[in-house]
């Protein structure tokens, strides 16, 4: 079997300002593809191992993504999509394809570039060909990308660990499919209810993920997946959506995903609305017995599309006299060049971050001295995306006010604790450590943290939705409007 691999991947934040470009996305062909993911716990790696498996012709095309970033251009969107259908067009024919999408991806004049670029792969490859997408489950997920899939696989968890196994089953699936041993149907049931990131470590989400799984258990029942939806996007779909797939019976994949809904909806109150402000976070981590604390910055994440710059928390902790802590990472690439050329040992003065807007803090002047510099460059190592090569630019390791703080020269959320070790900093000697991440830091700090407090500082990604000023979503939707009802 020859089976297309490609993709364009963004998780699109309309609340942050100006345009994503073109030359923000890493963008991979051919063998690249292939360099880059195999061995790694990614969509395309658990796709490559499932190919080999298999002995199917797997061919790379292409592959662009980009770290969560503002509405992305009209036009970059256009050449990028065009760049991949273009593969699919004139290295075809295929006898099947597997796109690694998002979900939750808006250009201008596209408010689903998912849906788009399944419904054109569809008209390139006919009614014939067999199109597997896999997606992240902060998908706002549409009928358009249902119609013209064969099968759609979003992952389950948040953190996404399990990435490389949704990879695989994309090819597997396509195997039963060639077999004749599966025909997808699936029903896309959506709810008028949106929510903040939330972890599925904890309910109400993993007691769903697990009716979920039981779900699967049944006969002829080949998935059944809640997609979270993704609340910084402006437009009419956001929110939560249940993905049901059967073989060959659509009327019991529409029961599946319209049962999960309906309980989703009555345990709605048990979403998370507020979280602790950076002044109530830091005495609650301080309070808590033991180390390490992870104090987790979500509402400016870079992984949500938050500029990674903001000074809120870290203001916060300089102004509580910490001592036994670190921060890391804030992005800051004139800073991180400041301390390149002043070398390590050095005391220089810095305003550090709080350069992209106001809503995440003004700059922090002070004094810093200059403990390390790196390239900024290591090896994931976090059960999500393990493998992956690393490159953060230029960093710099500042001693300011006793705090050790990481500044990097490109935005990324911290997933592990890989960069504090890249600078010599243990992680477990430090009473606090506080990251700019909402939920996937999860997968690589929950087995060595004595206890994560998360703090809600203005930002992009705040859990308080009521702080974003929405004017073309579909309404009602819960909880912006507390009296909406459903069905």
């Amino acid at each position: 079997m020859r089976i297309a691999l490609g993709g364009v991947i963004h998780e699109t934040n309309t609340f942050c300002a100006g345009l994503t470009p073109a030359s923000d996305f890493r963008q991979l062909a051919g063998d690249e593809i292939l360099a880059a993911h195999t061995g790694v716990r990614s969509y395309q790696g658990g796709a490559i191992e499932a190919a080999g498996r298999h002995g199917y012709d797997l061919v790379p095309l292409f592959v662009a993504n980009a770290t969560p970033s503002a509405t992305i251009a009209g036009e970059a969107y256009e050449v990028l999509r065009d760049r991949l259908l273009d593969g699919i067009r004139d290295e075809g024919p295929f006898d099947a394809v597997c796109l690694t999408l998002h979900g939750a991806g808006v250009a201008e004049g596209y408010d689903d570039i998912e849906g788009d670029i399944v419904k054109r792969t569809r008209e390139i490859v006919g009614a014939d060909t067999p199109i597997v997408v896999t997606l992240d489950l902060h998908g706002n997920m549409t009928a358009e990308m249902v119609a013209h899939a064969d099968l759609c696989l979003p992952c389950h968890y948040y953190p996404h660990i399990d990435m490389y196994e949704r990879g695989q089953e994309a090819i597997d699936s396509l195997a039963q499919m060639a077999a004749g041993e599966i025909k997808p149907t699936s029903h896309l049931t959506i709810l008028p209810m949106v929510i903040a990131t939330t972890t599925s470590n904890l309910p109400p989400i993993s007691e769903i993920n697990e009716l979920c799984f039981a779900k699967e258990e049944e006969d002829g029942v080949l998935d059944c997946a809640m997609n979270h939806g993704f609340a910084p996007a402006d437009i009419p779909q956001i929110g939560i959506t249940v993905l049901a797939t059967t073989n060959d019976d659509p009327e019991r994949a529409k029961a599946i995903a319209d049962e999960i809904a309906g309980i989703i909806w009555s345990r709605r109150d048990e979403f998370p609305h507020t979280l602790r402000t950076a002044d109530e976070a830091i005495p609650a981590a301080l309070a808590t017995e033991g180390q390490p604390v992870i104090l987790n910055e979500a509402s400016d994440n870079p992984g949500g599309g938050g500029p990674g710059d903001g000074t809120h928390l870290l203001r916060a902790m300089l102004a509580a006299g910490l001592k036994n802590a670190t921060f890391g990472h804030i992005w800051d690439a004139d800073v991180a060049e400041q301390a390149h050329e002043a070398r390590p040992g050095a005391t220089i003065q810095v305003k550090l971050g709080g350069k992209t807007e106001e809503l995440h803090g003004e700059p922090l002047e002070v004094t810093a001295y200059v403990k390390g510099i790196s390239d900024g460059q290591f090896i994931q190592q976090s059960p999500m995306g393990q493998g992956a090569r690393i490159d953060l630019g230029k960093m710099a390791r500042l001693d300011i006010d006793g705090i050790d703080v990481l500044v990097s020269s490109r935005r990324a959320q911290t997933l592990d604790p890989e960069v504090f070790l890249l600078h010599g900093i243990d992680v477990m000697r430090y009473k606090i450590v506080a990251i700019k991440s909402s939920a996937h830091f999860r997968a690589g700090f929950e087995p060595i943290a004595h206890a994560i407090i998360q703090a809600d500082t203005p930002g992009l990604n705040s859990v308080d939705l009521d702080a974003f000023t929405y004017h073309r979503v579909n309404r009602p939707v819960w909880p912006l409007d507390p009296d909406t009802s459903w069905p």
